[in-house]
């Protein structure tokens, strides 16, 4: 994997951090400088930060497991939407649904209910509904499929979460942390790093700067899909090969506890003999 482009980051702007006056002292070991009142980030241990948080979250879509992506905020919602869905990934760009984690079992009914209505749409019941229950039953799917259809394919609890300012979406931290699922986080110089396993000092505001860093950590993620992939179409390569291999071992062995047997017979008719 590469590394993260010191220049990129430069000319997204990801090293603007906030007004020196708004600062958590707990960011202090990622500022660099302070300059016209405005914190700067030092791009360097971004740099490191995004390398090391792109290496974990590559191994985890290569496992198989689900990263869910969570931003609120005005200026990245459409940004994480679009360059999340590319990787098929979970994501949440509205409201934050409250117990969503915590309560999952009852968000997961929800999204069946919604898969229950799409059914039922396509069924011939449908038709014979009044115009007014048509009504009530489509303005109910579309208000759970603005909160949840994004994540409708979240059969179970995601493997980690990657979150667009930690101080807006901190029910979602909260909730993470207490189940204890990892949290890849872009943390500005305004918010508090502790608790989030893998911090991206970074500015969080900036539209330039959230695509920039989302950019690497889907990438990072399509990667890990792509050699998941490969693996798997080996291993379905090699399984005739295996199948033959463990069939011709079995013959071997038949085939040694058959002579095994006789030599039982020749030591028998020995002592017989005698």
């Amino acid at each position: 994997m590469p590394r993260t482009n010191f220049q990129e980051l430069l000319d997204a702007g990801v090293h603007f951090g906030h007004l020196k006056r708004k600062w958590n002292p707990n960011m202090a070991p990622y500022i660099f400088m302070e300059k016209n009142g405005i914190h700067i980030i030092d791009l360097q241990k971004t740099v490191a930060k995004v390398d090391e948080a792109a290496a974990a979250i590559k191994q985890i879509a290569k496992s198989g497991r689900k990263v869910l992506f969570v931003a609120t905020k005005k200026q990245a919602k459409e940004l994480v939407a679009e360059a999340v869905g590319n990787v098929n990934m979970p994501y949440v760009v509205e409201r934050w649904p409250g117990g969503m984690l915590t309560n999952f079992p009852t968000i997961r009914k929800a999204v069946k209910k919604m898969i229950s209505i799409d059914k039922m749409m396509k069924d011939n019941s449908w038709d014979n509904l009044s115009k007014r229950e048509k009504l009530q039953i489509t303005r109910q799917r579309a208000k759970l499929d603005k909160v949840l259809g994004s994540i409708s394919d979240l059969t179970r609890l995601p493997a980690a979460l990657f979150v667009v300012d930690v101080l807006k979406e901190k029910i979602a931290v909260r909730e993470a942390q207490k189940l204890g699922i990892p949290v890849f986080a872009m943390v500005d110089t305004n918010s508090n790093p502790e608790g989030i396993d893998f911090v991206i000092p970074a500015n969080d505001d900036a539209s330039q700067s959230i695509r920039l860093v989302t950019r690497i950590m889907c990438d990072a993620i399509a990667e890990g899909l792509n050699e998941r992939k490969v693996e798997r179409e080996k291993d379905s390569d090699d399984a005739p090969k295996k199948a033959k291999s463990a069939k011709k071992e079995a013959a071997k062995a038949i085939v040694s506890d058959d002579s095994e047997d006789d030599v039982d017979v020749d030591l028998d008719n020995d002592d017989s003999e005698e």
